[in-house]
């Protein structure tokens, strides 16, 4: 009998939403891959192979790509607070580009680097864009150093001895799926990129649009298509920065749960099916530890499943859909039309490709994590879990 629970992700469905992504972008472009959105190592091997640089903002991230093949050049390190050890040994492994959120920041790449770090200013602009998502900039925030700070102080975030500004990196919101939200940001964050290349005097190499790209979570749908986008985004860099299409800038962009959320899918089992007070209740071997334990965190949507399977079974009404976690916050629905299914039925939860098991509360209540699955062209191709263990540390001072 086949193991569940288990995530299956799809090579092949990767290299389709790369190549739909690229189609809706201008053309030159850098497309960066945001690891955290999945950094199972097959799939960021795949992106690589797609063409995709990586974006990355931890240690372990890192390992990741570098294991995937991506090299250091390839990748931009971000993160609105770094540690001397991550940036020191990021910089050991060839890593140049980061991505700096602030003078301190800017003063640790110089006080850390060998002599050519170069450096993206994250910028926090003024004001929020209308039909975002998640908003990442116009509030208070611990993401970028703030556009009208950079105005008033462009001395502060100037070149240092051992670490160079090469360009400005904006990310307005994310989880976008209307192309005029995305016009909005991106028209927004190249104004706000011209108006600061100019007062700080900086030859821009390297422009960050940002992403947000959006896709279904955890439910039935299919990828946006933004058949427009491409000609909007290259008049307005056009306006901007005329050399754009000779790269200078280079316009980049990130997007994480675009290029793999519609390549995944979680099969679980059904361990209990009863009726309570009323309502139907099923209990599966996967809850908040498997997915969604980032939801109330509204970093994702609200968890309400489409549980694919078992066709011509009736449909329950206003159902709890729970795992297995002593907890009741461990539900992923509530007053959710689900299947009609019994103890030891497969269910499917589809587009779970981005955000998935490491978004998700894995180590709580200690239940092994789900097989990981990759496949390409219906074959299975690696068969993997996540493995949790204490070690002791050497490291430390604690004495």
């Amino acid at each position: 009998m086949m193991r569940t629970p288990a995530y299956v992700y799809d090579l092949d469905e990767v290299d389709r939403s790369v190549a739909l992504l690229r189609a809706a972008l201008p053309a030159p472009s850098r497309l960066y891959y945001s690891l955290k959105a999945n950094p199972h190592p097959s799939v960021v091997a795949a992106l690589r192979a797609a063409g995709c640089h990586a974006e990355v903002c931890s240690p372990g991230e890192l390992e990741v790509a570098s294991s995937a093949g991506f090299s250091p050049d390839d990748v931009l390190y971000t993160g609105p607070g770094k540690r001397d050890a991550e940036v020191a040994d990021a910089l050991r492994q060839g890593v140049r580009w980061f991505s700096v959120d602030s003078p301190h920041a800017i003063d640790q790449l110089d006080r850390l680097s060998p002599g050519d770090a170069r450096f993206l200013l994250r910028v926090n602009d003024s004001a929020p864009v209308p039909g975002q998502g998640l908003t990442m900039t116009g509030v208070a925030s611990q993401f970028g150093a703030d556009a009208e700070w950079v105005l008033a102080r462009p001395e502060l975030f100037g070149a240092r001895d051992a670490a160079t500004p090469a360009g400005f990196h904006l990310y307005m919101g994310t989880n976008l799926t209307d192309e005029d939200a995305l016009v909005a940001q991106f028209t927004q964050a190249a104004t706000t990129a011209r108006k600061l290349a100019d007062a700080c005097g900086w030859e821009v190499e390297v422009l960050d649009l940002g992403g947000g790209f959006g896709a279904p979570f955890a439910r039935a749908g299919a990828l946006p298509v933004f058949d427009g986008l491409a000609g909007r985004v290259e008049d307005l860099l056009d306006s901007a920065f005329p050399d754009w299409r000779e790269g200078r800038p280079a316009v980049a962009f990130e997007s994480g749960r675009y290029l793999v959320a519609t390549a995944g899918r979680l099969l679980t089992r059904v361990l209990d099916a009863k009726v309570s007070h009323g309502t139907p209740v099923l209990v599966l071997e996967s809850g908040i530890n498997h997915l969604g334990g980032m939801s109330g965190l509204r970093r994702l949507p609200p968890m309400v499943p489409h549980l694919l399977s078992l066709e011509g079974r009736d449909r329950l009404t206003g159902a709890i859909v729970a795992g297995p976690l002593c907890t009741p916050l461990d539900t992923w629905g509530r007053g959710v039309d689900v299947v009609d299914a019994r103890p030891g039925d497969v269910l499917a939860v589809p587009n779970v490709g981005a955000y998935g098991l490491t978004a998700s509360l894995v180590a709580f209540l200690g239940h092994p994590p789900p097989l990981e699955v990759t496949v390409r062209s219906g074959r299975v191709l690696d068969v993997s879990a996540l493995a949790l263990r204490r070690e002791q540390p050497t490291d430390h001072d604690w004495e």
